[in-house]
């Protein structure tokens, strides 16, 4: 029931903001949504498309693209930028702040909800500017990548 009140709700500001912008308001745009709210981790444009190819919906990965532009524009989808990695995003819908722990070895991305570190960071005042959310990566080595780089290192001996 939550579930499908966020994707009316998401449907109704994508909506919104199509007619702010006085842009169409395409079934493929739609479909992207729906896509995007269908998934629970991070993605990124490739398996988005492969994705939607998956459910034999055809959509050209330039509408990918820019539909993702616009979903992050209106405030839907966030990107980030792991490092030197392709871009990767993740749907807003029903989420709180959080910090991601990436492997710079695999690229693997974990979500993390430090408590103290977001009370901390929703305490903060800034003269002249008023947070909405905040990003904060942690780059390091995950323990599966860790191993085999100990198991590796033993090898070489």
């Amino acid at each position: 029931m939550v579930e499908e009140k966020a994707k009316i709700a998401a449907k109704n500001t994508l909506t919104a903001f199509l007619e702010g912008k006085q842009l169409r308001k395409t079934p493929e745009r739609y479909a992207i949504l729906e896509k995007v709210i269908e998934i629970n981790s991070h993605f990124d444009i490739m398996s988005l498309y492969r994705a939607m190819e998956q459910d034999a919906y055809h959509v050209s990965r330039a509408t990918i693209y820019n539909t993702m532009e616009l979903l992050v524009e209106c405030g839907l989808v966030r990107k980030h930028q792991f490092g030197n990695r392709h871009a990767q995003f993740e749907k807003v819908i029903d989420t709180s702040n959080h910090h991601h722990l990436m492997c710079i070895e695999c690229g693997k991305i974990k979500e993390v909800k430090d408590t103290e570190l977001i009370r901390y960071m929703n305490s903060r005042k800034y003269p002249s500017f008023t947070t909405q959310h905040f990003a904060l990566y942690v780059y390091g080595i995950c323990n599966r990548c860790a191993r085999r780089l100990k198991k590796a290192t033993v090898e070489k001996k």
